[in-house]
């Protein structure tokens, strides 16, 4: 993607421009974002997607001051002419293509931080409430109108005692009315209210947006599996050990230690060596990227894969014509010449090829360098295409 090109879907601005003038700053309203715009899935459908047990949802429906929520599947939903209710669908672009490749036209944004869409359905009256996000967010119209109302408040207190986060008292500084094709793009923690007008359904694109918390606590786990594989507990999820050698492993000495009329005191010693054991561990850039490669492309427990019909062989190389697309569920991700594949480290390094691959999301095999894999990537690309983490495309 050109960086430095208008996009319609951000009201004709640059990515580049929409980045440092909007991203983490100030919502915007992008008035028929995608002109015309009618997605594939229905309002009907999304009731039948619901239905599955590998979908992720909830009804959320408020009577008189009480909110109430309610997780899926369902098998029976309230009436379309019944009033005030929303249904959500999480991460649909797991179930279908058209949706995956919505989600795909926000990748000016690092995929490290794109996460799925949601889509909501809702009768007239519908939203769930004054409320905010961690994280941003673009909201698509894709059927009805809903009104939206919208505040940079500094005060985001919540109602306690409600299944979901109220805003105790929002302040509604804009408002706007969004059909099929407006969309707005709000920030981290600006307060909203979402109220259908009508029949209604919104796509609401979304970003991972993980506490500084989570971060270190992610590398802790990953620098306690160097350990136990330095010990010869495990192999290791993270593929190789931090610490090489037997520093790690040798075991506590205190030789020399007068005998002690305080048993129940912890050493000084030992609480010295403790520390400078975990000083050994080395929290460097290798270690935190293969974190973080493993983390971000893991995949959730409904993500479903199909080989397809027609799979060629590219142990000898890829056909002259075609293309490889990766999946709508495979997230593939890397950093400098470690790639990371569906949760796993893959057994090939990420040479121009396979970053192709990841950053578009299809390699047409007619390219030069696609003519010149390794034996190594073909095999490794057939792995993907038998597992239908990836397909063929003759055409």
């Amino acid at each position: 993607m050109n960086t430095d090109q208008p996009l319609t879907l951000l009201g004709g601005i640059t990515p580049c421009q929409f980045m440092q003038q909007y991203w983490q700053r100030k919502p915007l309203l992008i008035r028929q974002a995608i002109p015309g715009f009618k997605h594939t899935l229905s309002i009907a459908d999304i009731r039948q997607l619901v239905r599955r047990e590998e979908v992720e949802s909830q009804l959320i429906w408020r009577e008189a001051d009480n909110w109430h929520m309610k997780t899926g599947p369902f098998s029976r939903l309230p009436a379309a002419i019944r009033p005030g209710w929303t249904l959500l669908a999480q991460n649909v672009g797991l179930h279908d293509d058209a949706t995956a490749a919505l989600v795909h036209q926000f990748r000016f944004i690092s995929d490290a931080r794109l996460d799925d869409a949601k889509i909501s359905i809702a009768s007239d009256g519908g939203g769930v409430g004054p409320h905010f996000d961690d994280s941003d967010v673009f909201l698509l119209q894709a059927h009805g109108t809903q009104r939206w109302r919208v505040s940079q408040q500094k005060d985001l207190s919540l109602k306690p005692g409600l299944p979901l986060n109220i805003l105790a008292d929002f302040q509604p500084e804009e408002e706007y009315v969004l059909e099929p094709g407006d969309m707005l793009y709000l920030p981290p923690h600006v307060a909203n209210d979402g109220v259908a007008l009508g029949d209604c359904m919104t796509i609401s694109v979304g970003f991972r947006a993980p506490t500084q918390a989570i971060l270190a606590s992610g590398m802790l786990e990953a620098a306690n599996d160097q350990i136990m594989a330095n010990l010869g507990a495990t192999d290791g999820m993270y593929g190789y050990p931090v610490i090489k050698g037997p520093e790690l492993s040798a075991t506590y000495k205190d030789r020399g230690t007068p005998a002690t009329d305080t048993p129940a005191s912890i050493p000084q010693s030992l609480i010295d060596t403790t520390l400078t054991a975990i000083n050994k561990v080395r929290f460097d850039n290798a270690l935190a990227s293969r974190f973080l490669g493993l983390w971000l492309t893991n995949l959730p427990e409904n993500a479903y894969f199909e080989p397809g019909d027609d799979i060629p062989d590219v142990s000898a190389g890829l056909p002259k014509t075609g293309k490889i697309t990766l999946d709508r569920c495979t997230r593939m991700m890397y950093h400098e010449r470690e790639l990371f594949i569906n949760g796993e480290v893959a057994p090939v390094r990420a040479t121009k090829s396979l970053r192709y691959l990841a950053d578009h999301r299809e390699l047409p095999c007619n390219a030069p360098t696609s003519q010149r894999l390794s034996e190594a990537e073909l095999h490794t690309l057939l792995a993907w295409l038998d597992d239908g983490w990836a397909h063929y495309h003759a055409d």
